[in-house]
Parts: structure tokens; C-alpha cells; sequence
């Protein structure tokens, strides 16, 4: 997910809802308090800019009204509307490429030396927006490893947003996104079969390796295993510090001993976690203990 910076004008010199301060305090709170997201005093043009199509496409006539629905059991569904409208699920194959090439080259070449294949290796792409992510980790695995199925390593792939998990599940994307994946992968990931001029669709046996479901990062995690490696990329840019050091400390229990946590470009590990962790690359870090 990536935040983005939109101008609008503000309320009562022309724009076409009302929108005041309290109407942002409302909508603030719940998205904070369902998703964890922070939105600050400075976002409400970008909230407005957001969430003004919701409001056309409900036929609402002004923010408070949009804030009531939000307030009632119907909201619940439109709740995930707000959250799908805020962040920005923009995405590519092989995105901050230098993680794929050291998984590739140095973390699951590691892994797999001494894995335990009653155990396997798990990988968990957490925020996996709509699934490019997790396709590109199955393609590095299958191509370090072919017998990956056989050695029991798995991907498990997450969002909150169930939009976004629904297109990762179906695998397919718009044709212009094979740009993104070299020319050495295209054969491995591409399904010829099932790609014409205006999609592409991922291979059966990328897919196999996957499970995609939908979780909320604030809330309970069920997976009862650990994992070998965690990414987490550009989603904690949307949470304030004291929520993104919860969510740094939760990761480092998740993960095995040595195993890998590797984030956003921008993001950084704070707060005590620090002491669990050490830099082995560009936000890529190995849990030390």
C-alpha cells in the first residue's frame, strides 16, 4: 500500500459536500480504531478527495450523513469501502527487487539446507495487497527449489482489504504489468493459456504453493506456527509509531529463530524490537534470538 498527496478545495468555498472538522474526527477514529490506520489533521483533503465518489455513488448529500452510515450495522460492509478508498493498493511484480534477489540468492538457499521437511518452510507475505507479491515469492522459491510442494514450503498471503485478496485469489492482471517481470520469470509465472492482449494469468503451480485469506494486522493473529520469513511492505507507512513498534515486536514473535523480516522502503524497526534484530540488507533484517 502507498500513500498519495491530493489538492482539493476546502469546505464552503465550493466543494460539493460539506465536510467539517468533526465529520474528519469521525472517520479518523474508526479507521484508526478498526484498521489502525493515522490520519492526520493535514490528511482531510485526501480523505475528502477519497471518500467524496463514496458519497456520490450512495447518494448522499453531505459527510454527516456519510458518518451516520457509518455508525449503524449496515456501515459495517461500507467500513471496508472506507478502508479500500484511504490506502492505495498500487502494486507490481518484483517491487523493491533487491528483496527478491536476496531471498533468492542467500535467505532460501539457506532454508533450505537445513530444513526439517515434517516442519517445512513457511513464508508469510503479510499486507499482500492484490497478490503480486506472493506470486513473485512462489516464482523465487520454485526456482531455487522446483520440488517446493514435495518439501512443504508454503506461502501464506494476507490483506485486510477483501477487494484486493479476491483479485490476488483469481491471478490474473492487467497484460501492461508483465512489464514488471523479466523475461527470465515470464515462462515460469505466466500461464499462456489462460493470458490474451488485455490480461495475464499466473500458473497453476504458483499457485498451488499459496493460501490467501483476509486479516486485519490489528487484530488476533491465528496462524499457531512460525514463520521463516515475514514481509510486511508499505503498510506500516499508514500507522503512527506507537502502532508500528506493537507490530515490529508481534512479527518478532511470529518469526523462527534467524528467520527474516523485511519491510518497506521507508519504514524502519523501532523501539525495543530493535534489540531482537539485525541488519542484513536493504530493510531487511534477521531475528538474532
Amino acid at each position: 500500500m502507498n500513500s498519495q498527496t491530493n489538492t482539493i478545495k476546502e469546505e464552503n468555498d465550493g466543494s460539493e459536500y460539506s465536510f467539517t472538522d468533526t465529520d474528519f474526527e469521525v472517520i479518523a477514529r474508526i479507521a484508526n480504531e478498526k484498521y489502525g490506520l493515522f490520519l492526520q489533521k493535514s490528511k482531510k483533503p485526501l480523505v475528502y478527495s477519497r471518500l467524496a465518489r463514496r458519497l456520490r455513488l450512495l447518494n448522499l448529500g453531505s459527510f454527516f450523513e456519510y458518518c451516520n452510515l457509518l455508525g449503524t450495522p449496515a456501515g459495517n460492509q461500507e467500513q471496508v469501502n472506507l478502508l479500500s478508498a484511504l490506502t492505495t493498493n498500487v502494486t507490481h511484480f518484483f517491487r523493491e527487487r533487491h528483496h527478491f534477489e536476496q531471498l533468492r540468492g542467500e535467505v532460501i538457499p539457506r532454508l533450505l539446507e537445513c530444513v526439517d521437511e515434517s516442519e517445512g518452510i513457511r513464508i508469510w507475505s503479510a499486507a499482500c495487497s492484490a497478490g503480486q507479491e506472493a506470486y513473485c515469492l512462489a516464482a523465487i522459491v520454485l526456482d531455487v527449489c522446483p520440488d517446493a510442494a514435495k518439501r512443504n514450503v508454503k506461502i501464506l498471503a494476507t490483506d485486510v482489504d477483501p477487494f484486493v485478496i479476491e483479485t490476488a485469489r483469481q491471478g490474473r492482471y492487467p497484460i501492461d504489468q508483465m512489464d514488471a517481470i523479466d523475461t527470465e520469470f515470464r515462462a515460469t509465472m505466466i500461464d499462456p493459456q489462460n493470458t490474451n492482449d488485455s490480461h495475464l494469468a499466473m500458473k497453476e503451480n504458483l499457485r498451488e504453493l499459496i493460501s490467501f485469506g483476509e486479516l486485519n494486522l490489528m487484530h488476533d493473529w491465528p496462524m499457531r506456527r512460525r514463520f521463516d520469513v515475514i514481509m510486511c511492505r508499505n503498510a506500516a507507512i499508514y500507522f503512527d509509531k506507537a502502532t508500528q513498534r506493537k507490530l515490529w515486536s508481534r512479527f518478532g514473535e511470529k518469526l523462527k529463530p534467524n528467520g527474516n523480516l523485511i519491510i518497506g522502503h521507508s519504514e524502519r524497526l523501532s523501539g525495543v524490537t530493535t534489540d531482537n534484530f539485525k541488519s542484513v540488507g536493504v530493510t531487511s533484517y534477521q531475528r538474532i534470538f
